[in-house]
């Protein structure tokens, strides 16, 4: 019931989140946990109510849901080898949590 999970994907892709929880499901790997929170705080709106306004664009709703994936940390090779023979690459984004203006940002040479 309680078992040390370790973090196999952690990104924004919704696509790439549903094909990887597809083949664990598939091989039949138990224990994996896996869903999606968003990142950022609602705005409120000038009549109070809880909308985002955001999602009012020309596209219409932005998806800025960060997907996750945990495995026990017992069969993680297992699920990286799964995944592996599905051509599906698992990508843990460490840098999804913070801040765009704190994110460390490749130097340039000026030179």
């Amino acid at each position: 019931m309680f078992k040390k999970r370790i973090d196999i994907y952690k990104k924004r892709d919704r696509e790439g989140w549903l094909q990887m929880r597809a083949a664990l499901k598939e091989a039949g790997l138990g224990g994996v946990k896996s869903g999606h929170f968003q990142q950022d705080t609602v705005m409120a709106c000038g009549c109070g109510a809880k909308l985002d306004p955001r999602n009012f664009g020309e596209k219409g709703k932005i998806d800025r849901d960060i997907y996750w994936i945990r495995v026990p940390a017992e069969d993680e090779a297992k699920a990286l080898e799964i995944l592996k023979k599905n051509g599906l690459v698992p990508q843990v984004d460490q840098d999804i949590l913070v801040d765009a203006s704190l994110r460390k940002k490749p130097v340039k040479d000026v030179f």
